[in-house]
């Protein structure tokens, strides 16, 4: 029901284009001609078409088009496609008159034919219908602000190209096209375009560069001379092929073809090194494929790679990688959630945490700039145990604590990448942003958001403590070895340094204000407490330690039966989540038709004073020593449905890259 529905929500988008600048295409049934022969029928279809055209329309008013003759993909490329009784019923679509249009349906109702495509050639260029299989199909282009092309006197360039090479290369040719589309050819008919074989993916997808850097926080910084280290960060899930092979009925709205590896691969390559990001975090990075083709071809992009698998039988895990000439490696902490025994913790998931140290050019010493801390994770999808989304992201998070916390007790800049299957504004979103959630007695799938299983009956609820103290983690988000402060003073008073007090009189007095205690200050000191004479002390020490540590359990337990976590990092979002100029929320998945925003880049930033802590109540932020200079704009729902859906043709993956650039300070030296 879900893929009819987006079925048919696409082609009634499609349907109400009126646009005339369409690209000519030509397809052929599969396995009728050979490539050759396809050529010389498509030559001849274009010198005919051509040769209706008035002669005030020129080729040189037309733009160089790619045209790809694979009559695979058309046979494929159903969502993009409108039948031929579908055109007719449509009022804005064109259609054949009078002969031309029998001619069309009597086509269409006989069995392919070796002659079929010849027949097909003898009809006038604009009559001229893709047919795969037995379905003759014609398409519209959805209009856009920058479609560009004609239907007739095209240049052509025949290329055995994949549809998303081609809209790649278009994107650096896309001056070259005509701004207005020619004449038709024949007088009083309706106007009827062929659909080309290839969306414009590249200006349908198209994504602005955000240029942040004329934020006033940013111009303070350049009015005062403080010189930045900029570099750019992207976090990409690039959806692993094994996962795709396990869950094909989410990807029925693709061709197959476009979700073979060998056709993605190159795609997402090609992308991440249009980028160019120095610092890349990657999630569902399939083991094999890592190891024998990304890591090798990365290594030659100038990265330094990093990999964790998912634990258990999971054969995909994250990857951070940088630029070995951008940043040096200090320290790399792998993550397993997994712990045997909790349920809280019971599932595969994996995170990295690396601190790196810029580079700086000759002269300036490193010691100049702050270290970086990068965290990459990919936390659980089910979106009804929201309690192991909690505890997974509080491993993270303690971890980073270690990591990135200083000496004097600060922190590092810090910046978080990953898949959190969690929407905006969900109580894990808020806890990552505001600092500190409430959980107790919250339902375990209200934790994400992505799904409302309120009239369910019984549902899971969070329960305080939301995991054992034996996992080592406080409620603070912090190690509990780490956490502690150090008894600085605690072996200052050893047995050599008492021993000079062996036969001190002060020792053996009795203190007026010493508080009877059976046993231990009620007898009057002896001899043999004058060879011993700290015992008493002694004593009276360990029973105040073990008052005072049952207060300490008690405290805190009262305080984590509270159902309250915290973390002190600071962080927010790298994006806002919402498109202003179109009103939609922005989106960086698309599972069965329905957009969402699941993947994040968190950065460290220093709160407004002001701003409240926690709760429900939003914290607010400013930049501070890394900056946000500019970010890769996303896209929203619609958008993605006139591309249909992800992955398509053009973007290789169910999820849309994130990039950010950032500045991180210099210190004057």
């Amino acid at each position: 029901l879900a893929d009819a529905f987006f079925t048919c929500r696409k082609n009634v988008l499609l349907a109400k284009s009126t646009s005339t600048q369409i690209e000519g295409v030509f397809g052929a049934t599969r396995g009728r001609l050979v490539p050759e022969e396809q050529e010389a029928l498509l030559q001849q279809w274009l010198e005919e078409g051509a040769g209706n055209l008035p002669a005030s329309e020129s080729v040189a008013s037309v733009g160089k088009v790619s045209v790809t003759l694979t009559s695979d993909w058309l046979e494929g490329s159903e969502l993009l496609m409108t039948s031929l009784s579908d055109l007719n019923s449509a009022p804005e679509v064109t259609q054949c008159a009078g002969q031309q249009l029998t001619e069309l349906h009597a086509l269409a109702s006989k069995e392919p034919q070796d002659d079929a495509v010849t027949e097909l050639a003898k009809l006038p260029a604009e009559e001229a219908v893709a047919v795969a299989e037995s379905a003759p199909w014609a398409a519209v282009v959805p209009q856009t602000d920058h479609q560009i092309a004609g239907c007739a006197a095209i240049e052509v360039e025949v290329q055995n190209e994949d549809p998303a090479v081609l809209a790649w290369s278009l994107v650096r040719d896309a001056g070259t096209v005509p701004t207005e589309s020619p004449a038709w050819p024949v007088q009083d008919m309706v106007q009827f375009c062929p659909l080309p074989t290839e969306v414009p993916y590249h200006e349908i997808l198209w994504r602005d560069w955000e240029d942040l850097s004329v934020q006033p926080c940013v111009l303070e910084q350049v009015s005062k001379n403080t010189p930045l280290f900029e570099f750019r960060v992207m976090s990409y899930n690039i959806l692993a092929q094994d996962l795709v092979e396990q869950g094909l009925d989410l990807y029925q709205h693709c061709h197959p073809d476009i979700l073979n590896w060998n056709y993605r691969l190159p795609n997402l390559l090609q992308e991440i090194q249009h980028w160019d990001p120095d610092v890349l975090c990657l999630q569902e990075v399939q083991e094999n494929h890592y190891w024998e083709q990304l890591e090798p071809m990365f290594k030659e992009m100038g990265f330094a790679c990093f990999y964790k698998r998912r634990t258990g039988t999971k054969t995909d895990g994250c990857a951070v990688c940088y630029k070995h000439s951008r940043f040096q490696l200090i320290s790399l902490s792998p993550i397993e959630y997994f712990r045997p025994g909790l349920d809280v913790l019971n599932r595969d998931n994996v995170g990295l945490v690396l601190l790196l140290q810029p580079l700086l050019p000759e002269g300036l010493d490193l010691k100049a700039i702050s270290p970086l801390c990068v965290a990459n994770t990919h936390v659980l999808f089910n979106p009804r145990r929201g309690d192991i989304k909690l505890a997974q992201m509080a491993l993270l998070l303690a971890e980073i604590d270690k990591i990135a916390k200083t000496t004097e007790g600060s922190y590092y800049p810090v910046i978080l990448c990953g898949d959190l299957n969690s929407v905006p504004d969900s109580p894990l979103y808020k806890f990552i942003r505001n600092g500190e959630l409430s959980y107790h007695g919250m339902p375990a799938w209200k934790v994400s958001g992505q799904e409302d299983f309120s009239q369910q009956l019984y549902a899971r609820k969070l329960l305080a403590p939301l995991w054992p103290s034996s996992l080592g983690v406080t409620d603070s988000c912090q190690y509990v070895t780490l956490c502690q402060p150090k008894k600085l003073g605690r072996r200052k008073y050893s047995r050599d340094f008492l021993l000079q007090f062996h036969f001190c009189d002060v020792a053996c007095e009795r203190p007026p204000q010493l508080v009877l205690l059976e046993g231990v200050t009620d007898a009057k000191p002896v001899a043999s407490a004058r060879e011993h004479p700290t015992s008493a002390v002694t004593a009276v020490l360990n029973t105040l330690h073990h008052s005072f540590s049952f207060l300490g359990k008690w405290w805190l337990f009262m305080c984590r039966s509270s159902g309250v976590i915290q973390h002190g990092l600071n962080l927010t979002s790298v994006y806002s989540h919402f498109l202003p100029q179109r009103g939609r929320p922005e989106v960086t998945t698309m599972p069965m038709g329905l957009g969402a925003t699941v993947d994040y880049i968190f950065y460290s930033a220093e709160p407004v004073e002001n701003g409240s802590r926690g709760g429900e109540c939003r914290r607010l932020y400013q930049d501070g020593a890394l900056k946000l200079l500019g970010r890769l704009s996303l896209l929203s729902e619609d958008v993605l449905l006139l591309a249909n859906g992800l992955p398509n043709p053009f973007c290789s993956s169910d999820h849309l890259c994130l990039l950010a650039s950032f500045g991180l300070e210099i210190s004057s030296l």
